[in-house]
């Protein structure tokens, strides 16, 4: 089990792991393998925990896209990671591939509204506001090549397909993207969770983890920008 998830780090509070594309966050009715239950097996596993490992969900990332999660080994820890969430202190920074040029910096607000019977998101109206809730994104271009943009966007809401739906509309829909954009068959869509940062639950301290650089047809030709992103993050 130990091999099989990409752990960056492990305390008694807390996990942050690399999510795998294509993977649940969470278990639903397909029964599909998630991640969440990856986790909370490992730490059986390496633990001999008696019964059920506690593994709280912090924050949830869509199906098809990889990247940085924070799982909570403490209720405690649960409690206040999911603290810093609802007040925007725990701070997600993804890299994606958009169609056309982007502004060299843009900022996107929008209200969302989610069909739940179609698992599908659209931007309300400003004047109808009421029926969606508030989604905000910051934005800044990394990179312009063949037509595409790269892009390091921060997060100040977490709304169910919040970047795909809003880059959508914004007339820049996500390579890949089958659900707000133009991808097909197996194509992957090129969003990924790079950066994330929090306090600590119970040392308070400032943490940040970067992952590794993602690799796929959906990242050609921005492979040295990526590195360079490692190296040190635009948008800090």
């Amino acid at each position: 089990m130990e091999n099989e998830i990409n752990i960056l780090y492990e305390d008694n509070h807390l996990l942050v792991v690399v999510k795998p594309e294509n993977l649940l966050t969470q278990g639903d009715a397909t029964g599909d393998p998630d991640l969440l239950s990856q986790v909370r097996g490992y730490v059986e596993e390496k633990y001999q925990k008696p019964g059920k490992a506690y593994i709280g969900l912090v924050h949830r990332m869509d199906r098809p896209v990889g990247g940085l999660l924070v799982f909570a080994r403490t209720s405690k820890a649960a409690e206040r990671l999911s603290k810093q969430v609802r007040e925007h202190e725990l701070c997600r920074e993804y890299v994606c591939v958009c169609e056309g040029k982007t502004e060299p910096r843009f900022r996107l607000v929008n209200y969302l509204k989610k069909d739940e019977s179609k698992n599908i998101v659209t931007v309300v109206p400003d004047h109808l506001f009421r029926e969606g809730k508030l989604a905000i994104l910051n934005g800044m271009t990394v990179a312009v090549k063949n037509g595409r943009s790269l892009c390091a966007i921060r997060l100040e809401t977490g709304r169910a397909h919040q970047i795909r739906a809003q880059m959508s509309h914004a007339g820049h829909p996500l390579v890949g993207d089958h659900r707000y954009g133009n991808g097909q068959g197996s194509e992957q869509i090129a969003l990924y969770g790079m950066r994330l940062s929090f306090e600590h639950p119970t040392t308070h301290q400032k943490m940040t983890f970067l992952a590794p650089v993602p690799e796929g047809a959906q990242w050609e030709g921005f492979a040295g920008d990526l590195e360079g992103l490692l190296r040190k993050w635009p948008m800090t």
